[in-house]
């Protein structure tokens, strides 16, 4: 079985059953038969293979990015524009995604990029609270709730065929400071390193762009040499 069909069969398995505080709404895209051609497609053309690849984990899925077209920091544009993948999703931009397909480039493009490396989150689903994108930890009621799910998850994209050598973090605020020592206790990665959020880059250091897309490519190559 190749690591877009566990990919997929992993996806299939997410219910929008969870429990949650009630200020808490999940965000579920995987009802969508856009979405389902969507990662198809992007799955099959960058993962139709069983070669292990270095985890990149950001937090949750948001509404523009992976809560539409189901694929971890790619919106419908980069979709279609850098991936190649025509889609009929509202052609809206997301910031995150706009920053990661910029590292993506710098790296070599799509095709260099996803053969070394994959994109997930910490919680393979999102949340929003009136209407916005909310994060696991943005309250401790929400992250307790989840963190069974978040468990699971990280053991499944080991299991999907990631390397548990190393892996790269995104946000070296909140989601750092929760999945460190989440890994201390479970053992997940040997290796863990923090990289500031696309979001936060693009929202509040804008100005210093190419100063952070240096800091990922030496975190690559650096991930890249520790196999």
């Amino acid at each position: 079985m190749s690591i877009a069909q566990r990919i997929l069969q992993f996806n299939r398995s997410l219910q929008p059953n969870w429990e949650l505080p009630p200020h808490a709404d999940l965000l579920y895209p995987f009802d969508g038969k856009e979405t389902w051609n969507a990662m198809e497609q992007f799955y099959g053309k960058y993962y139709g293979d069983d070669r292990p690849r270095i985890a990149i984990f950001g937090i949750n899925p948001g509404r523009f990015g992976a809560g539409v077209t189901g694929v971890p920091f790619t919106d419908p544009i980069r979709l279609e524009e850098v991936c190649g993948i025509p889609n009929a999703f509202h052609k809206k931009p997301e910031l995150s995604s706009d920053f990661v397909y910029r590292f993506i480039d710098n790296w070599g493009g799509a095709e260099a990029f996803y053969e070394h490396f994959y994109i997930t989150s910490l919680c393979p689903l999102g949340f929003t609270r009136d209407g916005k994108n909310y994060n696991f930890y943005d309250d401790k009621k929400l992250e307790r709730a989840v963190e069974p799910h978040i468990i699971h998850n990280i053991q499944s994209q080991l299991d999907l065929g990631v390397t548990n050598k190393v892996a790269l973090v995104m946000g070296v605020g909140k989601n750092w400071k929760y999945f460190e020592p989440l890994n201390e206790k479970h053992g997940f990665f040997e290796v863990l390193k923090p990289l500031p959020h696309p979001r936060w880059v693009m929202q509040y250091r804008r100005k210093r762009l190419e100063e952070f897309l240096e800091d990922y490519q030496q975190a690559l190559d650096w991930a890249v040499g520790k196999l």
